[in-house]
């Protein structure tokens, strides 16, 4: 009984935040422009008809606002051409200071579907911290991923599923980002959206 108390009074939290009391939507790609973005680390990044799309090698890109509650939201798709498919959605991202090209000091929504720690768990950096409580999605396919960071809450949606919620609270702002981790493979996004919360 306990425990459901907790779940509901996380939900209720969540919903009267990002619902409530926010701002509206706002678009991180407009007309397939990527010069407000900042590349880190070898991958390549391109925009093309409203996707991005990161190939090559390991490395990320960070898009321009600085959030800390938030709503971020998009189409995702990961394909592997030999190298493994594995990539991110980051929030609440910085580069680290001694090594910039590095893995961001933050937040990941992790997107890989053949691993344990697979795509909506949460990780921080090299560590999955947040468990996934279902595998919803494959290889070659578009699916939907929806994160909520309040204050230390976070939950992650897949597909219109909650399926991660955790709390932490040791990066409280940063940088959205996508991730690109191997090579030989492509991470693709589309209709990439974030709401700064207010409280």
């Amino acid at each position: 009984m306990l425990k459901i108390f907790f779940n509901f009074l996380f939900l209720t939290t969540i919903l009267s935040f990002s619902y409530g009391q926010s701002k509206e939507w706002q678009p991180l790609l407009q007309n397939d422009d990527l010069s407000t973005w900042t590349v880190r680390g070898e991958a390549k990044w391109v925009a093309k008809d409203g996707v991005i799309t990161g190939s090559g090698a390991n490395g990320h890109l960070y898009a321009q606002p600085l959030v800390s509650d938030l709503e971020v939201k998009g189409k995702f798709r990961i394909s592997d051409q030999g190298g493994g498919s594995n990539g991110g959605l980051y929030f609440r991202a910085n580069p680290p200071a001694n090594n910039p090209e590095s893995y961001p000091h933050g937040y990941e929504a992790q997107i890989c579907h053949n691993q344990s720690a697979h795509t909506g768990w949460l990780w921080k950096p090299g560590k999955p911290t947040g468990k996934a409580t279902k595998l919803l999605t494959k290889d070659d396919e578009w699916f939907d991923m929806h994160v909520i960071a309040i204050g230390p809450n976070i939950e992650i949606f897949i597909n219109g599923q909650s399926v991660m919620k955790y709390r932490d609270s040791e990066y409280k702002t940063g940088y959205i980002a996508l991730q690109c981790h191997n090579a030989g493979m492509t991470i693709e996004a589309k209709d990439l959206f974030y709401k700064k919360l207010i409280h």
